[in-house]
């Protein structure tokens, strides 16, 4: 299905208007990397993220040590290395993990966020949101020895400055911010939690790499990754989750009065609709036939617009714009599509984001009063995933 249809807001065979809050921007925002290939098909884009003689890729400007694999991100090794690496923290996202530890911190957070908002009867609900989703990750990676919401910010300014676009001495001063907060992120973050692992060994991730004979430099590393992946993309999630329930009464009401399984159904068709990474990359290490129509040369660049794949009708049948909790479910499908990536780099947390988002939602629309006073700000950010920002969302509740 060609992505220009977004700009439309419309289905165009069923006359149905989009249900997306982010379509109308994304079509104007996203576009393939210059010069590679477009893959915006659902079972071209699976088959492709699940073949061997693709490698994994970023843009240019992704802030990774890319010839020095000691510094490499998980996110950029394949084949055993990365294999071996996933293999070592996967524990750690398991269901198990999340109803025996994640589902304490979820939880904790969530009343004590609750209590705030009651307390003063109106918060932002991005700080929030990013409040969450910092404590959860923090606790998985064992970054818990300092302020969760400064790390989290520091984190931010980490991965904001390490992409930033602008040419010229901007390009220059931003790589220098990009480095001040990743040293702010070491010595402060980083290097206390490292501290007290090597004194007491803790069920996370940095005690994890410090039994394999990590360094500080690789440490951090996978912390910046994991703090970007599993803190700013969920907190985006929560955001654009909640501004669906919050304009939509029935989808509310429903949300509240389902079961688990029910709520997964309607936050994942929230999420086919609104994919917090819209693009990623890979390179072909080999020639590549019989999965598109053309070859697919040795060295070529792929983009996989995910939004696209999303809204494939072959896949995820009619009416691809319209929010349906009862699509995956009459399709027998995972739910979220392709929002989650595929194939040997598909998102390790993509449960704990559910999980911590359903349970917040759940009692967050349970507050007296609860009202969305300004709806959020949206803009997207490239290069890295083309993802979308939403800010300065205000909500409000009755005091208590």
């Amino acid at each position: 299905m060609d992505a220009t249809l977004d700009k439309s807001n419309a289905c165009p065979v069923h006359g149905m208007r989009s249900d997306s809050k982010t379509a109308a921007l994304a079509a104007e925002s996203i576009k393939p990397e210059p010069g590679s290939r477009w893959i915006r098909s659902f079972g071209q884009a699976r088959e492709l993220l699940r073949h061997a003689r693709l490698r994994q890729s970023g843009v240019e400007a992704a802030p990774v040590e890319k010839e020095d694999p000691t510094k490499a991100s998980i996110f950029f090794l394949d084949g055993d290395a990365h294999r071996e690496r996933r293999a070592a923290i996967a524990r750690f996202f398991t269901p198990r993990a999340i109803a025996t530890r994640h589902m304490r911190v979820i939880q904790e957070n969530t009343e004590n966020l609750v209590a705030e908002l009651r307390r003063d009867g109106r918060a932002r609900l991005d700080d929030l949101s990013l409040r969450m989703a910092g404590a959860v990750i923090a606790e998985i990676v064992g970054l818990t020895s300092r302020d969760v919401t400064r790390m989290a910010k520091r984190i931010e300014g980490a991965s904001r400055a390490a992409m930033a676009q602008r040419g010229g001495l901007w390009k220059l001063l931003a790589a220098v911010l990009a480095r001040v907060y990743a040293l702010q992120v070491l010595y402060l973050d980083v290097r206390p939690a490292i501290a007290a692992r090597r004194a007491a060994r803790q069920e996370d991730v940095i005690s994890r790499l410090l039994d394999e004979g990590r360094s500080d430099v690789e440490i951090l590393v996978e912390s910046l990754t994991f703090g970007l992946a599993g803190m700013t993309t969920t907190r985006e999630f929560i955001v654009v989750a909640a501004w669906h329930l919050f304009d939509n009464e029935e989808l509310r009401r429903r949300f509240l009065d389902g079961n688990e399984a029910d709520q997964h159904a309607i936050l994942t068709e929230i999420l086919r609709l609104e994919p917090v990474a819209s693009m990623i990359w890979r390179d072909a290490a080999e020639e590549v036939v019989g999965i598109t129509p053309e070859t697919i040369a040795a060295g070529t660049r792929l983009s996989f617009d995910l939004r696209a794949a999303n809204l494939d009708e072959t896949e995820v049948g009619p009416c691809p714009l319209s929010l349906d909790p009862d699509r995956s479910r009459r399709l027998k499908s995972n739910g979220a599509y392709m929002s989650f990536g595929d194939g040997e780099h598909f998102c390790p947390g993509w449960q704990v984001a559910l999980a911590e988002t359903r349970v917040f939602l759940d009692r967050l629309f349970r507050v007296p009063g609860i009202r969305l006073v300004r709806a959020p700000d949206m803009h997207f950010v490239p290069p890295m995933l083309m993802s979308y920002e939403l800010r300065n969302a205000v909500i409000a509740c009755d005091r208590g």
